[in-house]
């Protein structure tokens, strides 16, 4: 017993202190339950508040100052990215795509249910938004090619040409929640 005391007493924590490190953390789940994407959507809004490793330790190789900043640009416009998709997944888990008649008895828990959605989407809005100004911030820089982080040119590029647009997305699922709001505050719960 008291070399195992011994032997742990000397074990330490690894430290997570950079962007890379906490970006590493987020991954995709067969099955996305709302407790998976809160997981996720914390590591990836830790990720935005820390410091980036050092270029030697990036997710790239980078060779100089210009694809430094590069690679910081598209990496904080991937991550916001990322949490605009995972905002949208987390809202549509609490999504009433239809106000069916029989659910009146339930009127009070499914508004609140859409309540959520709303607050989820506006915040998945808010991330796009830092996304789209992120991939402004790069646009001048848009010949380097960083072939570890390609599919973040991609992305940088859907953005860019406006084939990526998620304000239609956003605006779509906040005019339904709206629709699907007003057929629940209509219904009277008593007559079911």
């Amino acid at each position: 017993m008291f070399l195992l005391v011994l032997v742990t007493s000397h074990v330490s924590a690894y430290r997570l202190i950079y962007r890379e490190q906490l970006y590493e953390l987020y991954h995709q789940h067969f099955y996305s339950y709302p407790e998976r994407i809160a997981e996720n959507v914390y590591w990836l809004e830790q990720s935005l508040d820390a410091d980036f490793a050092n270029p030697l330790n990036a997710l790239a190789v980078v060779e100089n100052d210009t694809e430094w900043e590069w690679y910081r640009d598209l990496f904080t416009m991937h991550v916001n990215l990322k949490l605009a998709q995972l905002y949208l997944q987390w809202g549509g888990q609490y999504m009433k795509w239809t106000a069916y008649f029989y659910n009146a008895p339930w009127q009070r828990q499914n508004l609140e249910s859409l309540e959520t959605a709303e607050r989820l989407m506006k915040q998945a809005r808010y991330y796009w938004g830092e996304a789209q100004q992120w991939s402004q911030k790069a646009a001048p820089m848009m010949y380097i090619n960083l072939e570890e982080i390609q599919n973040w040119e991609d992305e940088h590029y859907r953005i860019r040409t406006g084939t990526l647009d998620y304000d239609v997305i956003i605006d779509r699922h906040l005019e339904r929640i709206e629709e699907v709001r007003g057929v629940f505050l209509s219904m009277d719960e008593t007559t079911y």
